[in-house]
């Protein structure tokens, strides 16, 4: 039970939750992280990289549909390219990066899990939240295929706009961030890294989930936005998009471990800490709390917490 999981003893690597301004991304003033993108771009022509350490994961999703760039001869049963696609929503959970001093391993304390904006917005003006969100921070990415779609579906909308996304291109070094596909400190594709970049089958987000226990898509998927959007059901869109992201987030988790980026203990807390929040949100947003009640009893035969006691026996934790 989660009585019996660590509390978090270390300390955060931007602490406090996100502040809320009126693009309703919670975006912080992007200055604080102004100069240190000037002096990364002089680093960038010298050769050297001294790129400080990301603040915080954000694991992104995107929905959309099909815009009136697709031309009228385009095949039905052929997907359109990503600039043909009008994003209605733009999901995430952030995730402070917690370090100890002097250890290599990290943890991670959701602060939060949302949709950018309103449901009303129009594309420009979410895209254009987004990246001032964006630049606030420095953040990991996360994605599912975001390195084919939700990431060049995002930049060429923007440039289609005519909004800065700068922060995208413009941070690390020549050999590593955010257009670096093996960089995934920067941005990891899990369904790209996952596949070890192709060389095996690729999984899908749902296929993905399942290994781990977690709901996965709970009965919706995005072959029907575009009727949700046509109905007016944007606010389902939204919490759907977010039901993606909460899979993308323990994935993240789980493959953090595998990688060395955490250990079994501060992986435990990570996911103790996720369970809290979507208990303490579950009254003001339903849809997180389904999702922790379908995850709950799939975690008897698919663990969700990993650690071993002493004995090196696991000890069964369920959520």
């Amino acid at each position: 039970m989660l009585s019996r999981i660590p509390q978090s003893g270390h300390t955060v690597a931007r602490p406090g939750a996100p502040t809320h301004g009126s693009d309703l991304f919670g975006a912080a003033p992007a200055r604080r992280v102004a100069a240190e993108d000037a002096r990364r771009e002089g680093w960038r022509s010298r050769g050297a990289a001294p790129v400080q350490a990301h603040d915080a994961v954000l694991a992104l999703d995107i929905e959309t549909v099909p815009d009136d760039l697709v031309p009228p001869d385009w095949p039905p049963d052929r997907f359109p390219k990503n600039a043909w696609h009008r994003v209605v929503a733009v999901s995430f959970i952030e995730a402070a990066i917690v370090r100890t001093p002097g250890e290599e391993r990290e943890a991670y304390e959701v602060t939060a899990c949302r949709s950018g904006g309103e449901a009303g917005w129009d594309e420009a003006r979410l895209l254009r939240a987004f990246w001032r969100f964006f630049s606030g921070k420095r953040y990991r990415v996360v994605t599912w295929n975001g390195r084919s779609f939700d990431m060049p579906t995002l930049l060429v909308r923007s440039m289609m706009h005519g909004i800065d996304a700068s922060a995208w291109y413009r941070r690390g070094t020549r050999w590593e961030g955010y257009a670096s596909r093996f960089a995934p400190d920067w941005h990891a594709d899990l369904m790209d890294v996952l596949s070890e970049y192709g060389a095996s089958a690729r999984l899908t987000l749902e296929e993905a989930a399942a290994l781990l226990g977690l709901p996965g898509k709970m009965g919706e998927h995005g072959s029907q936005v575009a009727d949700m959007i046509a109905r007016g059901e944007a606010e389902r869109v939204r919490a759907y998009c977010e039901t993606d992201c909460l899979n993308l987030m323990v994935l993240y988790l789980r493959w953090a471990l595998l990688t060395g980026r955490t250990d079994a203990t501060a992986h435990d807390r990570s996911v103790a800490g996720l369970v809290r929040y979507l208990d303490a949100e579950r009254a003001e947003r339903p849809h997180l709390g389904r999702f922790l009640d379908a995850w709950r009893p799939a975690s008897n035969s698919r663990p969700a917490f990993v650690a071993m006691p002493a004995t090196g026996v696991r000890e069964t934790k369920s959520l």
